[in-house]
């Protein structure tokens, strides 16, 4: 299993940010302009509040370029409490895929955290998958922190 974890405080409210976070526009601006995710069919009036943990909700395509298909992500949120979630998936790339986000309030704006744990369903790609999501991850908290300012620096 591979582990990886991303920081980066934030010049913006948690709430705001959280808020970003967890809706369809947010998770694509912070995949862009390369990729997007769509959202599972039937899904698109969940919101957090009508989310249930650990029902699965379907598959979300992401593409490249929001044409090419190059992964898919049988998305399941296993926990949902205010400004954290743990999605437990299966992608057609990674056998076990776990993202845990959260968001703490700081006195000047916010830290949000990723944490990932991922296995590569092929045998032997674990280097590459490991560069792929590292490379994904820095992005999108790159494009978090385009969005709402730098508080005091970024943690790899």
């Amino acid at each position: 299993m591979i582990t990886l974890e991303f920081a980066s405080r934030l010049a913006a409210p948690a709430e705001a940010v959280w808020a970003h976070a967890i809706s369809p526009e947010g998770i694509n601006h912070e995949l862009g302009p390369w990729l997007s995710m769509s959202l599972p069919a039937g899904v698109e009036g969940l919101t957090a509040d009508t989310i249930t943990p650990g029902m699965p909700l379907g598959r979300s395509w992401i593409r490249l370029l929001g044409v090419l298909p190059v992964d898919y992500d049988d998305l399941c949120v296993a926990e949902l409490r205010p400004f954290y979630f743990r999605e437990e998936s299966v992608l057609m790339s990674q056998k076990v895929w776990v993202h845990e986000r959260s968001v703490e309030v700081l006195p000047a704006g916010c830290l949000v955290k990723d944490r990932l744990q991922f296995q590569p369903r092929l045998p032997g790609t674990g280097g590459l998958s490991r560069a792929v999501v590292s490379q994904l991850f820095r992005h999108r908290h790159q494009r978090l922190r385009q969005r709402f300012g730098e508080s005091g620096g970024v943690m790899p």
